[in-house]
């Protein structure tokens, strides 16, 4: 089958495993709602290109009819102009309007694409046997590992397992004789658990869908996935996400999949006085940014007000306020990781320069292996700031 490459997206033959009607086309909704940014219209205009292409529905189930599943099941809501709105199981039932609906995504959709993000960048780390995110320093810790060790004076005694403890005394004094000693004591080990607050900054400048390569993709699907992941699994943890173009401002969770890019220019700086404003107010000690970006710095706002831009080649008025900003950050022990998209020498220069400044880390690579790659930095940070 041919490859289909719409608007700079592109998609690769899809054969899917033996699904219901419903699941087959959910599995593709799920992909094409992310790339169109939550447009439910435009994600529908695909699949039915898709399926006239491949022929994913037959005459006992058309895309209408999942249309109509996918409002039964509370994954989409229509809204009517008058105000009133048919909703799915998980809204309240609110009065049918008689004016033009639109149809947008529920909270139920948002969780469920964040959760196919998490399967698809985390799933792959744990077959590979990485991003367990363990401490490696066990001891009197708070997370259980399941394993076990002899009992060390200090110990507490809730660690103490005590069918094991007595299993070791069966088999040390026989049951006749039954006694229970210290050398008999087995304790459940346990690892610490790190308590980290991260900033995530996306660039949404305009060159994330520059040259035919949709960039702004990736770069949510990752965010969603880290989301996911601390919320479900890390959740002393603090996760908050940023976007920088001419200005930046911070986003709820729950907008990721709406995220877009605009026309604008790069504000690296606004960005990152932002990420350590946030961070000056979590009460967590270990904290850090990380920075997703394809391109130079190239705007600065002006205590006036008013924007001073240079796409041309790097500025080194801009270029040297963003390495104030990295040593401002440094003095404040929040390392900054960048995740450099883009692969022009002296970009990477650039980077270099600004990671010495702030003794932080980079990494410079395509879209391909960036979630892997986050998620193994994430789960590196946190043991680090523990020793």
């Amino acid at each position: 089958m041919a490859m289909i490459t719409r608007k700079g997206f592109r998609f690769t033959p899809y054969d899917a495993p033996e699904q219901s009607p419903f699941d087959k086309l959910f599995d593709i909704f799920q992909e094409l709602i992310t790339h169109t940014s939550g447009d439910f219209d435009e994600a529908i205009d695909w699949l039915r290109e898709l399926d006239k292409e491949y022929e994913l529905t037959n005459d006992d189930y058309t895309i209408d009819d999942f249309i109509e599943d996918l409002k039964a099941k509370g994954y989409i809501r229509e809204e009517f102009e008058d105000g009133g709105s048919e909703m799915g199981e998980e809204g309240e039932d609110g009065e049918k309007g008689d004016g033009k609906g639109t149809i947008s995504i529920t909270a139920k959709m948002e969780r469920i694409i964040r959760q196919r993000a998490l399967d698809q960048i985390f799933g792959k780390l744990k077959r590979s046997g990485a991003g367990n995110h363990k401490t490696g320093k066990s001891g009197q810790g708070d997370e259980h590992t399941g394993d076990f060790r002899e009992y060390r004076y200090g110990d507490g005694l809730e660690h103490i397992s005590m069918t094991e403890s007595l299993k070791n005394a069966q088999i040390n004094h026989g049951i006749g004789s039954f006694s229970l000693d210290e050398n008999d004591l087995v304790v459940e080990d346990t690892q610490y658990k790190a308590q980290m607050s991260t900033i995530l900054m996306i660039d949404i400048s305009h060159s994330m869908i520059l040259y035919g390569e949709d960039r702004i993709t990736p770069a949510k699907k990752v965010a969603m996935a880290l989301a996911e992941l601390i919320t479900t699994r890390y959740p002393k943890d603090t996760l908050d996400i940023l976007v920088f173009g001419n200005d930046a401002w911070p986003i709820p969770i729950k907008d990721l999949p709406y995220l877009k890019v605009g026309p604008y220019h790069t504000n690296t700086v606004a960005g990152l006085q932002l990420a350590m404003d946030m961070l000056r107010r979590k009460r967590n000690t270990n904290k850090q940014i990380f920075m997703i970006t394809d391109g130079k710095p190239s705007c600065l706002r002006m205590p006036d007000g008013t924007y001073y831009k240079n796409s041309v080649g790097l500025d080194d008025f801009i270029v040297e306020k963003c390495y104030n900003m990295a040593r401002q950050a440094r003095k404040l022990h929040i390392p900054i990781t960048t995740f450099m998209i883009a692969q022009d020498p002296y970009l990477m220069q650039f980077i270099r320069h600004f990671t010495e400044a702030n003794k932080g880390k980079a990494f410079f690579t395509g879209l391909k292996g960036l979630g892997e790659m986050i998620f193994e930095d994430y789960e590196n940070n946190r043991r680090k700031r523990l020793k």
